[in-house]
């Protein structure tokens, strides 16, 4: 998931510095006013997810098989916990009982 993460914003950063020298030297159009550097940002945003969108596929499907089998796991763990409780609480009921 970390590696997913940081190729993402390592497409946010290529977009962020493509987009600001497109904007400064006049091709792209600036913000308004005192708005520019939102402007760049957001525009930014904007072309970069697509683009992540469709190059990281691969990854984000590894990404996605880890955080279910990590939930699995987790899953399985918490039945185990269940069951073990309850057969502990199942014996000291029949304790219970026995005295």
């Amino acid at each position: 998931m970390l590696r997913y993460t940081l190729m993402r914003l390592g497409i946010f950063v290529g977009c962020l510095v493509v987009v600001w020298g497109l904007v400064y030297s006049g091709i792209a159009p600036r913000g308004l006013g005192d708005s520019n550097y939102m402007w760049v940002v957001l525009l930014s945003l904007v072309i970069s997810a697509p683009i992540s969108f469709v190059v990281l596929r691969g990854e984000r499907d590894r990404a996605s098989a880890e955080v279910i089998a990590r939930v699995d796991r987790a899953k399985a763990n918490l039945e185990a916990n269940r069951s073990q409780e309850d057969v502990v609480d199942d014996a000291a009921r029949a304790q219970g009982r026995a005295s």
